[in-house]
Order: structure tokens, then sequence, then C-alpha cells
């Protein structure tokens, strides 16, 4: 599982997830805000499967030497 989430992308997608959970608690009281668990996961592993699936990385290549 290599990283393919660039940091600016894993920052906001931090911020979402943890904005929709708040929603559970606080707000709209609904249960979909548990769907901001995907956006948070995906932000903290630097990983997501959907982008891996479309060839998509905002993730810089590193150099190995």
């Amino acid at each position: 599982m290599n990283a393919n989430v660039g940091t600016l992308d894993r920052i906001v997608r931090i911020i979402i997830g943890l904005a929709l959970i708040s929603q559970v608690f606080v707000g709209l009281h609904t249960l979909w805000g548990w769907i901001g668990i995907l956006p948070l996961a995906t932000g903290l592993m630097g990983w997501c499967g959907l982008y891996t699936v479309l060839g998509i990385r905002t993730c810089p290549l590193r150099k190995e030497s």
C-alpha cells in the first residue's frame, strides 16, 4: 500500500471527516454523519482505494537512491 494522497489532500479529508462526524453529536443528529469515517481514515492513512482504481495520485513520487 503506497501512499497516493498528498499533504493538502490529507488535511482537507481530515477536516471534512471530522466535520461530518461532528454532525452526529452536534447539529443535525443524523447517522449520515458517520460517513465521515471514510475521508477521515483515508486522510490519516494517506492511501485511498478509489484513487488506486482511477490511477490518481496527489502525493509526489519519492526518488529512491
